[in-house]
């Protein structure tokens, strides 16, 4: 979230970039500060009357040294009502201060000056593109086609078991599957990343730290019994593990990767571009997390889609960048990067990787700091991105790969798979 002290003597400033976002910020931005000068004040009046009973305890115990028991209990009657009064001021305070977490929590992360102003994913800029769209043959399929014709994804079977949105993947389609996780994590790994594997239920304070709660509860599936989450994505409880923690200057940057299936509830998503792979709701999908000194947080998100870059490169499929417009970004970016793969067989570009800097946003609910040379504790930036998400990808390889004969597997991955052609 942001930070009061931020907020506070940068009002106008927070009111403007948010409007970035289309959020009229104006009312929220001023309930925030009415509130945080209510908590300072409030801490202040409590303060003063703890140091008024702390003198008042001394004098009480000089008072009873010296004999002077009468004046001492009408001290002591003194204490009591301002114990009464601190009591009350308490209370006063963690209501006020819960209040302002509250309203916090609503404010979006920040836009970057970098940031397009837009409304929609129709206002994001095409910042790179690389690669030659394949001319297909006669008759080429779409990606739920060729699943079918090559018995390699059986969409009903996922949906007699658990319902739409949850593939079976089999035989070749499998080992695909799993060819694909083991390249990126290696070469997440040879990057400098360490592998983690992580739990898949995460707890409301991990939700709240990333910035998954309060804004996509909805789109999130929750074990109600047990009041744990399905991870929407390997950030959550990747970043999480730094939760309150101070790291030292010298142990930055914080490199992290890990595999973890992916729940997203999808609420009000139909159509046709939602069929097959395009959007499901349990997917794959390999994570890459770092945690950065503040001065060094956007070199190293160049660096992080640099190397997203490299893996469409080896996968030789056709990609572009987009710089996404204030419209279009998560609730907790500062600046995000999405990737697409052409998918030749539909005719549209598929999303397949997000590589955001969050900056302080999620540092601040996270308590994740760092300690500097001089001892004084900062927080920390962090940033995530997909390398990469799978089901478009995999859809990108079947219908961009499709020949009569069969579906040719790139080179690069005929290693982790040990064939070279579905068919």
């Amino acid at each position: 979230m942001l930070q009061i002290a931020f907020i506070r003597e940068n009002q106008e400033k927070v009111i403007q970039a948010l409007a970035k976002r289309n959020l009229d910020a104006k009312a929220m931005v001023e309930e925030v500060v009415a509130l945080d000068e209510k908590r300072r004040a409030t801490q202040v009046e409590l303060d003063n009357i703890l140091a008024e009973s702390n003198k008042l305890s001394k004098d009480i115990g000089e008072l009873m040294k010296s004999g002077e028991k009468a004046k001492a209990e009408i001290l002591k009657e003194k204490t009591t009502s301002l114990k009464e009064k601190s009591k009350e001021l308490n209370e006063v305070l963690n209501t006020v201060s819960d209040q302002m977490i509250h309203e916090l929590y609503k404010l979006p992360n920040m836009p970057a000056d970098v940031v397009p102003v837009g409304k929609s994913a129709d206002d994001n800029e095409t910042v790179f593109e690389e690669g030659t769209i394949p001319v297909l043959h006669e008759g080429a399929l779409p990606h739920w086609e060729l699943a079918k014709k090559y018995d390699i994804i059986d969409f009903e079977l996922g949906t007699k078991i658990s319902g739409a949105g949850f593939p079976v993947y089999k035989g070749k389609g499998a080992r695909l599957q799993r060819a694909l996780i083991s390249y990126f994590l290696d070469k997440n790994t040879d990057a400098g990343y360490k592998e983690y594997q992580v739990p898949h239920l995460i707890n409301e304070a991990s939700g709240y730290g990333t910035g998954q709660l309060p804004d996509k509860e909805g789109q999130m599936y929750h074990v109600g019994i047990d009041d744990l989450y399905l991870i929407p994505t390997a950030e959550v409880p990747v970043t999480n593990m730094f939760r309150d923690v101070i790291l030292q200057e010298n142990e930055l940057p914080v490199m992290c990767t890990g595999y973890t299936p992916c729940f997203r509830r999808e609420a009000g998503s139909y159509g046709a571009h939602v069929r097959g792979l395009n959007r499901l709701h349990q997917f794959d999908k390999v994570e890459i997390v770092r945690i950065e000194h503040p001065e060094k947080s956007y070199e190293a998100l160049e660096g992080m889609v640099e190397h997203v870059k490299v893996l469409l490169q080896e996968l030789k499929l056709p990609y572009r960048i987009l710089r996404l417009c204030g419209g279009d970004m998560g609730f907790t970016s500062a600046l995000t990067y999405d990737f697409e793969v052409f998918s030749t067989a539909q005719d549209r570009w598929l999303e397949i990787s997000s590589v955001s800097n969050f900056e302080t946003y999620q540092a601040n609910r996270l308590k994740l700091r760092f300690r500097d040379k001089d001892g004084k504790n900062h927080l920390a930036h962090t940033l995530n991105g997909s390398s990469l998400a799978l089901p478009r990808v995999l859809a990108g390889i079947l219908e961009n790969y499709q020949t009569p004969e069969g579906i040719v597997i790139p080179e690069v991955l005929r290693p982790y798979t040990g064939f070279d052609i579905i068919n």
